[in-house]
C-alpha cells in the first residue's frame, strides 16, 4: 500500500496537469492496481445546493450526473460526514443502483476547512471486497486531495 500511496502523491504533486487531470488520473490507478475496484469517482458539492455533482471517474457511465443530499450511499455521506462501506447494496435500502453488476460500495468524504465538499465513490462487482486497508487508504487519499481542491 505505501507504493501505491506515493504513485497518489506523486499524481496529486504534479505541476503538468490540473485539478480535474490529477483526480482523473487517481481515478485510473486506483482501478488499475486494484482489481475489485470496478467504478471509481469523484462528486463534489454542487455550489449552494444541497446535492451532489459528478466529477472525474472510471467506469460505466452513469445516470447519477447529480446526486441530492440524503438520497443513495453518496447523499447519505454528504449529510452523516462519515465513510459509508457497504458490504452488499442490495442489503442497503437507500441503495441508488448504478449497475446491475455493483455489489458493494465504499464511500468517503473529503473536508476541506472542516466542511464537507465532496467525496470518493468506489463500486465493486465482488460482494464484501473492502478491507480496513482500503478504507485507510482511501481516507488518507482524500485528505491528500483536500490539499490540491
Amino acid at each position: 500500500m505505501s507504493e501505491l500511496k506515493k504513485r497518489l502523491s506523486s499524481i496529486l504533486e504534479s505541476p503538468k496537469h490540473n485539478t480535474e487531470e490529477k483526480l482523473e488520473k487517481v481515478c485510473h490507478l486506483l482501478d488499475q492496481e486494484i482489481p475489485y475496484f470496478n467504478w471509481t469517482g469523484f462528486y463534489f458539492k454542487n455550489g449552494d445546493k444541497d446535492e451532489l455533482i459528478l466529477g472525474p471517474y472510471v467506469g460505466a457511465p452513469t445516470d447519477h450526473t447529480i446526486i441530492p443530499y440524503g438520497k443513495g450511499i453518496c447523499g447519505q455521506v454528504a449529510v452523516s460526514n462519515e465513510t459509508f462501506v457497504v458490504p452488499d447494496v442490495h442489503e442497503e435500502s437507500n441503495y441508488l443502483s448504478c449497475s446491475i453488476d455493483t455489489k458493494a460500495e465504499i464511500v468517503v468524504p473529503i473536508f476541506k476547512d472542516g466542511k464537507n465538499i465532496g467525496q470518493i465513490d468506489i463500486d465493486s462487482h465482488t460482494i464484501d471486497p473492502f478491507t480496513a486497508e482500503d478504507r485507510e487508504l482511501l481516507e488518507w487519499l482524500c485528505n491528500e486531495v483536500s490539499k490540491v481542491l
